[in-house]
């Protein structure tokens, strides 16, 4: 039977029990958790789960249900088997190897057998189930989702940044699906040609331009309520790696409304002399943003150890690992300068990080740190960029003045900028802010990240940046199956590649002519900014 028929079933079905004799353990279920949604061709189901302890679990005959197994318990062997067109699934309590048609299959975690029910982690469907099938299946754990068949369900990664007089609204799209924006009540709707869409947590709203991000199943698409300072929007796209597309939604101030009236000059009176032709601008010599050379940051080392994970991994030595294999990719693949705040396990003071990179006159300031949580179940990176809320109001005119400019020899001018040494990171809010959303994006496509994953908070290391900067926490090493993943080279790997990728991105968008990239460009000054306080990194 096709998958899509089989959920078809699962409306019709009634009196599925299965009688399981008292062995295994007798712990109890937690609340369940929200559930998977079931995507196929003819429409959406909710697949119970269960929260059991830092796993979410769901229940063998709720799957039997969903996909008409057949299920046989061996009570003496503790052993379960799951039976689909004559093929077999065995399944042992507390051991997370399941034999899939007699090929070996390693779960995130052990089946196990409580209050009666066998409980299985949610990659039981796409690893076990999942091969049989022959539409087959994919699970998304992080947007809860399980896709059956040929449905189209695209990826959408949202990000928001507040400023006084607007806001920019960016959705990255993988793939390309065909979408609008229309403007409804008080609301904006975007609205994708698509059987459901994948949404990453949505961006806090801040700022008096919008008041909540919602994920609206039924369009699908996302409505964006509006706050009372909207006045009109503006909608771009522009192509991103791997067939995906960027949009952007620039949201403007009451007032501010552009039109496409031409002024016009009024003929001058009759006998006066004629209106001389403006001058021809002079040439612009400032040279255009670029990225010729990078400095990595590995957090801490000689005497700050940094967070220590359960068993005895140091921050130190991860961050300078990483940093390394980032810099070798970036020298052989981009042909870029990389300059390391150390290469050894040394302590280098945190104004000295900084100093570093701006005495070589870095374009890019990467700092690397791993995370730590008293909750072990605690996972998954985040990316911050400076928040300059709590240095005052000398921060926030510093970030508005201007570059004093000076003329210089044959024409032009020279921007020289004229701020303290601890205020220098003001000035370049907003590439840190697009840099920091890419570096997200990109990380988000291969490995765990965290419910807020992109953030600002007042680092010292970045403060004293002359460049755009952020600051990247890779996960939690408290989280022992975090501390595992630290020390192998897949993951090490899939940090630096994702990184790669974002610097390749970026490069690629300082070459847009149409940004403005001046590093005057308006930072994010929006009130009520979430940010983290008191972290001295």
């Amino acid at each position: 039977m096709a998958c899509s028929q089989m959920l078809r079933t699962l409306v019709t079905l009634v009196g599925f029990s299965l009688t399981f004799s008292t062995l295994g353990t007798s712990a109890s279920i937690q609340d369940p958790s929200e559930g998977l949604t079931v995507i196929s061709a003819s429409g959406r189901q909710l697949l119970p789960t269960m929260a059991t302890g830092e796993d979410d679990m769901v229940a063998l005959d709720e799957i039997a249900r969903l996909f008409q197994l057949d299920l046989r318990e061996d009570s003496q062997a503790s052993t379960i088997t799951v039976t689909y067109r004559n093929q077999a699934i065995i399944l042992t309590a507390n051991q997370d190897l399941v034999s899939v048609s007699g090929r070996l299959v390693s779960l995130g975690s052990a089946p196990r057998r409580t209050d009666n029910r066998w409980l299985v982690p949610l990659d039981f469907l796409s690893r076990a189930i999942g091969p049989l099938t022959d539409e087959g299946l994919e699970l998304r754990p992080l947007s809860r989702l399980l896709l059956v068949g040929d449905v189209h369900v695209p990826r959408v990664t949202m990000n928001y940044r507040a400023r006084r007089n607007g806001g920019s609204i960016s959705l990255e799209i993988r793939p390309d699906t065909p979408h609008t924006v229309t403007q409804e009540a008080g609301r904006l709707i975007v609205k994708f040609e698509a059987d459901a869409i994948d949404v990453a947590p949505l961006p806090l709203p801040r700022g008096s331009f919008v008041t909540r991000f919602e994920s609206v199943a039924q369009i699908p698409g996302i409505a964006i309520d509006l706050g009372l300072d909207f006045g009109s929007f503006v909608v771009s796209s522009m192509p991103a790696p791997d067939e995906a597309v960027e949009l952007r939604i620039d949201l403007r101030a009451a007032g501010a409304e552009t039109t496409n009236e031409m002024s016009t000059i009024p003929e001058p009176p009759l006998g006066a002399l004629p209106l001389l032709a403006p001058a021809d601008p002079l040439p612009d010599f400032s040279p255009r943003p670029t990225v010729q050379a990078i400095v990595i940051d590995a957090g801490h080392g000689g005497d700050e150890d940094g967070a220590r994970g359960p068993k005895g991994a140091l921050e130190k030595h991860f961050t300078l690992s990483v940093a390394r294999r980032l810099r070798d990719a970036i020298e052989s693949q981009l042909g870029i300068r990389v300059i390391l705040t150390r290469n050894l396990d040394e302590t280098v003071d945190l104004d000295e990080r900084a100093e570093i990179a701006n005495n070589n006159k870095a374009d890019l300031f990467i700092s690397l740190h791993v995370n730590a949580s008293i909750r072990p179940s605690a996972s998954g990176a985040k990316v911050f960029y400076l928040s300059i809320d709590e240095y005052g109001e000398e921060a926030r005119e510093l970030a508005e003045r201007e570059s004093q400019a000076i003329p210089v020899i044959g024409g032009g001018t020279r921007e020289i900028d004229l701020i303290l040494w601890e205020m220098a990171q003001v000035r370049y809010l907003e590439r840190s802010a697009r840099f920091a959303e890419l570096v997200e994006q990109e990380l988000r496509r291969q490995v765990p990240m965290s419910s807020r994953a992109i953030q600002q908070a007042p680092f010292r290391v970045l403060v004293g940046a002359n460049m755009p900067a952020v600051l990247l926490e890779m996960g939690f090493i408290s989280n022992p199956f975090q501390e595992q993943q630290f020390g192998s080279d897949s993951f090490q790997n899939a940090l630096v590649d994702s990184l790669i990728r974002s610097i390749v991105r970026y490069r690629d968008y300082l070459k847009q002519p149409a940004q403005g990239l001046a590093a005057t460009s308006e930072p994010d000054l929006a009130t009520g900014a979430q940010s983290i306080q008191g972290r001295n990194e």
